[in-house]
């Protein structure tokens, strides 16, 4: 070998030296280490004097080496030049990560194979980000699947519940309108199971605003320590000062309560609950799936027997449950995941066998001060007036019958359409009810677009639009005269919005 030869070796020896984010090193024929880099060291925890002379399986997990794959990968490499996959790999102290694998033969220049070449580089945070993008497309799929179903829930309880309504008013024996009673607390179980699908689909309706997590968690106390017993404790750790959020505080409490239940149920035998809160900042390089700014982490930790990586992985997927029959709906995750990705958070669970459970709640800080709370009671209105003419319009059958029964038990009268465009004709023919009461998911003409075709040719005439969804398209809710209804709703709802939708004396 002469002097350039060496330099060159010396070179390349240098290069492979200098490399730090790759594990290459060589083996031999049988697999066994015969030369390792500072990268290699690094990423896997040996140095050259622990590890050469050892086989290259030390590196793979016990399941792999049991299946036999560090002895496939050197027989793909020799028979088709080259082998490359990934897969978790173990470090010197038992960690694991995932890597990228390159095995590649190394012949002499007769052809004969003198050992291989291995290349292993760590990727772990790479499947992290396609994971949570998968996740997160996997969710919003599911969500678009629940929003529709839960849509079309709620137009079936609407029938169901008017129906009901109507019977028990008209039931004459006392065991009958028991009945009928019956069954009307379980459409409206019904109904509280299609907001939670809602939820997680991110179309249920919010009332978001300025909320003080600190003062909510306090008011809460009480109420989480008569639900969740005497043998498990909470704890708070709260600093003196915490930024307000943004997000519905009704809504929080139900998801905060949600996770102190199931932190509860995950300790059978007693055992403490920290509910913890700190300021967070988001950087934009590494925001992910949160956009860059401030946040309040509010976290529910428990000590349970914590969750494997196939149940944490499907956790917050609607009706997933690990809990017995009729002791879960596999709902209460999906609504809390649903209530942080419509406050502009997240939740983030936290979980491994053995380590109990850690479930934080991101949410966005926000400049406002916060508000006072506002009393649950209902403004009140008169009664509408029985005495009107209702235009119903809804391309459900069963919902549009219905609605006219409810109207017309209040004495009213009623005149039907079942699309946008056949009540924009029967208001063309100068026959103007007081009021249009219209659903909004219509085929063609949805509810919202008819709201605005009637404020452009008929501005005082006042429009209740009825839906089940939160979310309504820009502009909606400034047309003058129309009134939400949340589906499903009962008489006394309708009448209600009817009575708003009339008042200043509109339907006169």
């Amino acid at each position: 070998m002469d002097e350039n030869d060496l330099n060159s070796e010396q070179r390349y020896r240098l290069l492979i030296e200098a490399i730090t984010d790759y594990a290459i090193y060589m083996l031999d024929r049988g697999g066994f280490v015969t030369s390792w880099n500072a990268g290699a060291e690094r990423l896997k925890g040996y140095t050259e004097s622990e590890i050469v002379g050892r086989h290259f399986s030390t590196f793979y997990t016990d399941e792999d080496r049991a299946a036999e794959l560090p002895a496939k990968a050197l027989q793909i490499a020799e028979q088709e030049g080259r082998f490359e996959r990934e897969g978790w790999r173990q470090r010197k102290d038992g960690s694991r990560f995932w890597a990228n694998v390159i095995i590649d033969p190394i012949r002499n220049a007769d052809g004969e194979l003198i050992g291989f070449a291995k290349i292993t580089r760590d990727i772990s945070e790479k499947r992290a980000a396609q994971e949570a993008i998968f996740q997160s497309q996997k969710m919003e799929a599911v969500g678009q699947l629940t929003g529709g179903l839960a849509h079309d829930f709620n137009n079936l309880l609407t029938a169901i519940l008017g129906s009901l309504e109507i019977a028990k008013k008209r039931a004459v024996r006392p065991d009958v309108a028991d009945l009928i009673e019956n069954a009307i607390q379980g459409a409206q179980r019904g109904a509280t199971l299609t907001q939670r699908l809602l939820a997680f689909s991110r179309r249920q309706e919010l009332q978001l605003g300025s909320v003080d997590v600190g003062n909510l968690v306090r008011g809460m106390a009480e109420l989480m320590r008569r639900t969740i017993g005497p043998e498990v404790v909470i704890t708070t750790q709260f600093p003196s000062e915490l930024p307000p959020v943004r997000t519905d505080a009704n809504q929080l409490e139900s998801a905060l309560l949600n996770l102190v239940v199931n932190a509860r149920d995950a300790m059978p035998d007693g055992g403490e609950i920290v509910i913890a809160a700190e300021r967070r900042s988001i950087e934009a390089a590494k925001a992910g799936l949160l956009l860059a700014g401030n946040y309040l982490c509010l976290s529910v930790r428990d000590e349970g027997e914590g969750m494997d990586a196939e149940t944490l992985a499907n956790a917050t997927t609607p009706f997933f449950t690990t809990k017995g029959v009729g002791k879960g709906t596999g709902l209460g995750l999906p609504m809390v995941h649903g209530l942080m990705a419509q406050s502009g958070g997240q939740l983030i669970l936290k979980s491994a066998l053995g380590e109990g459970t850690t479930a934080e709640l991101w949410l966005p800080v926000t400049i406002d001060v916060a508000a006072t709370p506002v009393s649950a009671e209902e403004v009140p209105f008169d009664p509408a007036p029985s005495a009107m003419m209702v235009l119903v319009v809804d391309d459900d059958s069963l919902v549009l019958m219905n609605t006219v029964l409810l109207l017309e038990d209040l004495g009213m009268e009623t005149i039907q359409a079942s699309s946008g465009e056949e009540a924009l004709e029967i208001l063309g023919t100068g026959q103007l009810p007081d009021v249009v009461i219209t659903d909004h998911a219509m085929p063609k003409m949805t509810g919202a677009r008819l709201c605005e075709e009637i404020h452009a040719r008929f501005p005082t005439l006042p429009v209740v639009l009825a839906t089940g969804y939160a979310e309504l398209p820009e502009g909606t809710a400034e047309i003058g005269g129309v009134v939400r209804l949340t589906k499903p709703f009962s008489q006394k709802q309708l009448s209600r919005a009817l009575a708003e939708a009339c008042q200043g004396g509109r339907c006169f």
